[in-house]
């Protein structure tokens, strides 16, 4: 799987990477006939395109190294730091062009458009627009977001080809130039995707939380195991496109043995790995206490308790022991919350005051995801 998913990224960007050499070549060649800097703005940004999809192949090739000691969950991340430097380089390339637009249009020179530069430019829109459909669609097969971002900006390169194509066609007919000031416009929205795509990078390297659709699913697909009466925490960490580690902690009831709950550890482990490609190295445990009525209820009171404020998302982890007087249990509040402490410092004073006779701790978790 891995080694098909390489060479359909490296073979897909070799292909994007000889399209946009052959446009940015005739489009540069067309631009210096027709003194337009809007077209060799274009052409610049072809060029950053295919630079792009070289670094792509380095950074997959470099991604998929095998795992070693130093590091133990691989090179994955590679595929992030190398979308950086591509990210550097369109916006560096957007920046030159935004530059040189401007000299134009302080100091204005005449273009000179004829039919060959027309074909050249329709020509350009329909290989990007065909090669935007390819490469998305190739990076969506292998889950490739590098593959996806060069589709999606093969679309937009169509679409800033267009407005290229259009001020020719005015000034051919009215003798009107507007091409520096769609010069400019195509160097800001080069920019614009160079800061979006640099975020991106940044984002990926930090950590984001996991993809809703992927968090509930393997959430229901646990609680379809008997006996299972929660699943919370779920925390992935990713170490490259496909390559997810993480733990999760799961309800069960009191009365069950330590082998049941064994193999149902085990059998989530082999589902999960076998459905997502998840490795769920650490499956915790929460101890439902289902033999005593007196904690029961203990817990449908504090649970009134915990949501009867704004913005509580979810409690759980509860626990109650009646010998050492004491009870713990998680909570978890929303992120848009602006105090989520006095939120907490408000639940822990109520619990408390309703318990006097018991320590009360309560942890503040994270919503790490859905």
């Amino acid at each position: 799987m891995k080694d098909n998913r390489e060479k359909v990224v490296i073979k897909t960007s070799i292909i994007s990477i000889v399209s946009n050499v052959v446009l940015a070549s005739f489009k540069a060649f067309v631009g210096l006939l027709a003194n337009s800097i809007a077209i060799i703005s274009d052409a610049v940004n072809n060029l950053s395109d295919a630079l792009s999809s070289i670094i792509t192949i380095v950074g997959t090739k470099l991604a998929g190294r095998a795992p070693d000691k130093k590091h133990p969950y691989g090179y994955g991340r590679i595929e992030y730091m190398t979308s950086l430097v591509v990210s550097a380089i369109v916006l560096y390339a957007g920046i030159t062009a935004f530059i040189e637009s401007v000299k134009k249009v302080i100091h204005p020179e005449v273009s000179d458009y004829s039919t060959v530069t027309l074909i050249v430019l329709v020509a350009g829109i329909l290989v990007k627009f065909i090669l935007g459909i390819y490469v998305k669609k190739k990076g969506k097969d292998v889950n490739s977001d590098s593959l996806v971002a060069s589709g999606s900006d093969a679309f937009n390169d169509a679409i800033l080809s267009i407005s290229v194509l259009l001020s020719a066609i005015v000034y051919m007919i009215f003798s009107i130039s507007l091409e520096s000031y769609v010069g400019v416009l195509l160097s800001l929205f080069i920019i614009k995707a160079g800061l979006e795509l640099i975020k991106e990078s940044v984002d990926n390297m930090l950590g984001t939380r996991v993809e809703s659709s992927l968090s509930k699913s393997i959430k229901k697909d646990i609680l379809k195991e008997e006996k299972i009466q929660g699943v919370y925490d779920l925390i992935l960490n990713d170490y490259g496109p496909d390559k997810y580690l993480g733990s999760v902690h799961i309800e069960v009831p009191d009365t069950m043995k330590v082998d049941e709950v064994d193999k149902i550890s085990r059998n989530i482990t082999k589902i999960i790995s076998d459905k997502y490609g998840v490795m769920l190295h650490t499956i915790g445990i929460y101890s439902v206490n289902t033999k005593d009525k007196k904690v029961v209820e203990s817990r449908k009171e504090i649970t009134k308790i915990v949501f009867s404020h704004k913005g509580i998302l979810q409690m759980h982890g509860f626990y109650f022991d009646e010998k050492d007087k004491m009870i713990s249990f998680d909570i978890i509040i929303d992120f848009k919350v602006k105090d989520r402490e006095e939120v907490y410092r408000k639940i822990y004073e109520e619990v408390q005051n309703k318990y006097k006779n018991y320590k009360v701790a309560i942890n503040l978790d994270v919503d790490i995801s859905d």
